[in-house]
Formats: C-alpha cells, structure tokens, sequence
C-alpha cells in the first residue's frame, strides 16, 4: 500500500511538472519567436520562414530604431512617466484607502464616498471632456500629465481597501495606546505590512504606463514630447525617404514593417521582464489578500 502511494506521488508530481513546463514554454515560446523575426531577414520574415530561429540574420531593424534620437528621448519620457506614476498612484491610493478601510462608526462617509469612487469606474466622461480638462489645467506635452492622465485607479483603491481590512486591528489599538497618531500609525504600521498589495499595484501600475500609447498621442502635440509606446507605434509613419542617403534608404528596403515592429515589441517588453522579477514574489499574495473580502 505504501509503494502505491509512493508511486502514484511520483506520478503526480511528474505530470505537474510536465503540466508547468508546457504553460512555461507557451508563455515563452511567442517572445521567442518575436525575437526570432526581429533579427530575420526580410524576404524571410514576409514568407513566413521564420520560426524560433533566426532566418538571414540581420540587426538593420534595431540599428534603425536605435540610431534616431528620439527614441531615447521618448525612452526618458516613459520612464520619468513611470516613476512619477508609481509615486503619485501609491500616495494618493495610500491616503484614500486608509479611512476608506475603517468601518462606518470610525469613518462616517465611507459608503459614499466609496459608491462615488465606483460610479466614476463604471461611467466616464468620455474622451472630449477629459481632454479638455487636461489642457485647461495646462497638462498637455507635459509629463506630470501623461503620469496622472487615467486618475485614481478604483480597482487598485478596492484591493488596498481590501487589504488594510485585513490587517488585525490590535495592532493599532496598541500603537494608539502608546500614543501614536494616525499618521505615525499609518506610515509605520500599515504601510510596512502593506509590502504585498503596494508592490502588486506598483507592478500594474508599472506595465499599464508603460505599454500605454493612446494617451501620449493625445496629450502630446510633438515627438519630442512622446511615450516610448506612442513613438514607436508612429515610428514607421516618420519615415520621410527624401530626408534619406542612399545608404539608408538600402537599409530600409531590407527591411520590413513585419520585423520593423517585431523589434518595436521586443524593446518595448525588455523593461517590464527585468522589473517582473523582483515584484513577482509580492503579487500573489496582493492580489489574493486584497481581493477576497470576507
């Protein structure tokens, strides 16, 4: 009987290991590929010849993306937008989940305002009013503006809320005992036990910024002033041949639209896959705590 058992472990663990590795490869497998175009030729990428391997190798597609200027500007803006996202989002989500998470005897309003915050997550103004309050406030071609542009995430508001729930409330009380205010009690004692949900918001936070296009578009009257998503979604519209040598223009018929935005995704993703890792070990445990009320 215990050999069976034994046995019948072994093969479960197997066919787990067997099960993770397939959903591993088909998570990986289409970044292969991806990468695999890039660096094709172009007859090969337009024949569909491409697989997981390189077909006529060449790099014409990142030299032309990476020689114009204004990628690495567009490369700064994302990143200053992303940072003073990541700030504003968790300072603000911060403030207002802490007496939202209270219940109504402490907190008189919270239903309200909660009921406010959830109808503005259910129904938008639409694209025309927000615009004309961006550029009203003066936050066109400015980052501040890309950065705040999509305001208060409720979805990331429910799940801190959610998640300040849970945290035991003698804590507090003994922090109140020692005489220590909301504040101190907030910054020192829910923050620091807040790691997992902070980090999950930070991560999402993070990739919606980043891989977010629309808005620079909108928000932004020159390429000087674009997202990385936004000026390499128009980069191929740039390309102004009478503007080239004859060298370039070689160069580009090399190339093609299919391996030009193969490259475009690759870069584009090579941020986020190195930040991922040291988030990753946050994130189910926010997003299981901050979702589940009881």
């Amino acid at each position: 009987m215990v050999e069976r058992k034994t046995v019948g472990s072994t093969f479960v663990k197997v066919l787990l290991v067997v099960i993770l590795t397939i959903s591993a490869l088909s998570c990986l497998l289409p970044l292969v590929y991806n990468l695999a175009v890039s660096l094709s030729s172009k007859a090969a990428a337009e024949a569909g010849r491409v697989s997981f391997w390189p077909v006529g190798f060449t790099t014409n597609a990142y030299k032309e993306i990476m020689k114009e200027k204004n990628f690495f500007i567009s490369f700064w803006v994302t990143v200053k937008r992303v940072l003073l996202a990541v700030l504003v989002t968790l300072t603000v989500l911060t403030l207002a989940a802490y007496p939202l998470a209270k219940s109504r005897l402490e907190f008189a309003p919270r239903n309200v305002i909660l009921w406010i915050f959830i109808f503005c997550m259910l129904f938008s103004g639409g694209t025309i009013p927000w615009y004309m309050v961006m550029k009203n406030y003066g936050l066109i071609n400015n980052v501040f503006g890309l950065a705040i542009c999509g305001g208060i995430p409720v979805f990331y508001l429910i799940l801190m809320v959610n998640f300040f729930q849970g945290i035991p409330k003698e804590l507090e009380e003994a922090a109140m005992i020692d005489g220590a205010g909301p504040w101190y009690i907030l910054l020192r004692v829910v923050v620091p036990l807040s790691k997992p949900v902070i980090a999950t918001i930070a991560l999402f936070t993070i990739v919606g910024h980043w891989n977010e296009f629309f808005q620079g578009l909108v928000l932004s009257t020159s390429a000087d002033h674009y997202p990385l998503q936004t000026y390499i979604n128009q980069l191929v519209f740039q390309m102004d041949t009478s503007q080239m040598t004859a060298e370039q223009i070689r160069q580009m018929s090399m190339m093609s639209n299919t391996t030009l935005n193969a490259a475009k995704i690759f870069i584009s993703m090579v941020p986020i896959l190195c930040i991922y890792p040291f988030l990753q070990k946050y994130f189910v445990t926010g997003i299981t705590l901050g979702g589940v009320k009881e």
